[in-house]
């Protein structure tokens, strides 16, 4: 099986989200919503300041820093990075709760976990995975994660008390969270189907938008159909000439791995090269 090449902006999002090193810190004042502290410099230089933003105080719901924190409380702190003229910026949350964090960061991008699906929404799915800490629900998938078929709502994909099993995005301690992929274990559909580059091919219209309409062209694959393919003559929209549902016949003009999109041109008529009625 060939596998694309990692892009690297996303790489660079994923090492960012990975936990960083834990220090000890002393609360000495608050700048509006942030927590000032003091720690020691790692090297040897003495005392230096850092800032505990307040997204990162607490997972837990406050109005002011001060009801979590007081000045001269010590704690543990997460390193997040260097702002603000090379000023350390720590996150109190990520260190919380010990038994979350040492399940958290116990699990590594790759690594394959089962759970059972707690709650299904539209912008995707939480899952209890197993060995996490009692009374927490700390995984999560996205729905472009769930399958290789376009689908509209995580419920067409999974269901409420459904056990799945995924492999490992990530696992972020400063939001608590396991993030899983399911379609991440199953075989990319458009590897089987690159061959068919150049076949004629018929299958309904799923999806119109602006500038072309997606086609399904085998299971889990659909491709995309330019507006200027679509009629003989230029039309502002596609739904003026085709619309959902309806079956059509295309010529598979491009498959790309890379990008995982498949391009399709119509078959009309008057052949590829004159425009023409859909045959």
């Amino acid at each position: 099986m060939s596998e694309s090449a990692p892009d690297p902006r996303l790489q660079s999002l994923l090492n960012r989200l990975q936990p960083g090193p834990v220090r000890r810190v002393k609360v000495i004042g608050f700048d509006g919503a942030d927590v000032l502290v003091s720690l020691e410099d790692t090297e040897g230089r003495g005392v230096e300041l850092g800032r505990i933003p307040r997204h990162e105080v607490s997972m837990r719901r406050f109005d002011d820093p001060m009801e979590i924190l007081g000045v001269g409380e010590e704690i543990e702190a997460e390193e997040i990075g260097r702002w603000r003229e090379g000023q350390l910026h720590l996150s109190a949350r990520a260190c919380e709760n010990p038994e979350l964090r040492s399940f958290l960061v116990g699990i590594q991008p790759g690594r394959i976990l089962s759970g059972t699906v707690s709650e299904v929404h539209n912008f995707g799915v939480f899952v209890h995975l197993d060995g996490e800490p009692e009374g927490l629900c700390t995984g999560f998938i996205r729905v472009p994660d769930l399958s290789w078929s376009r689908i509209n709502h995580a419920s067409e994909a999974v269901a409420v008390g459904q056990r799945v099993t995924g492999d490992v995005i990530t696992s972020e301690t400063r939001e608590g969270q396991v993030t899983v992929s399911l379609k991440a274990l199953l075989e990319d559909p458009l590897i089987r189907f690159a061959d068919r580059v150049g076949q004629v091919v018929r299958g309904p219209i799923t999806k119109i938008i602006p500038f072309g309409v997606f086609v399904r062209v085998a299971d889990c694959v659909e491709g995309f159909l330019h507006l200027s393919d679509l009629a003989e003559e230029p039309v502002e929209s596609p739904d003026q000439v085709v619309s959902e549902g309806e079956v059509i016949t295309v010529r598979v003009a491009e498959v790309d791995l890379q990008r995982h999109r498949v391009s399709l041109r119509a078959v009309m008529t008057g052949g590829d090269a004159q425009p023409g009625r859909f045959v």
